[in-house]
């Protein structure tokens, strides 16, 4: 039996994110094949907003989460410098 230690809230909105993110991946995956399942169309509507939403939360409150945001300086690559997002408190510096 294992134990596990209660997230903080961080945590619990990377877990989601991850959780969506994963959702949206292999749904696109899935319209590939299938483009006119409407069902499949609005699960993938639904989370993509989702998505969005729980990253811009996450951002708000810890930074960004890739390189793309407007908060990481592109006058130099100093993404891989720097600890990843979910080994820090905050995201680019």
């Amino acid at each position: 039996m294992t134990c596990r230690q209660p997230q903080s809230k961080r945590q619990q909105l990377l877990s989601r994110i991850n959780e969506v993110s994963f959702a949206v991946d292999d749904i696109l995956l899935y319209l590939d094949t299938h483009p006119t399942d409407e069902k499949a169309l609005a699960f993938a509507n639904t989370h993509m907003a989702e998505r969005q939403k729980l990253m811009a939360e996450y951002e708000q409150s810890y930074g960004p989460l890739t390189p793309k945001d407007p908060a990481c300086p592109m006058d130099s690559w100093k993404w891989v410098q720097q600890p990843f997002p979910w080994e820090q408190e905050g995201g680019c510096r």
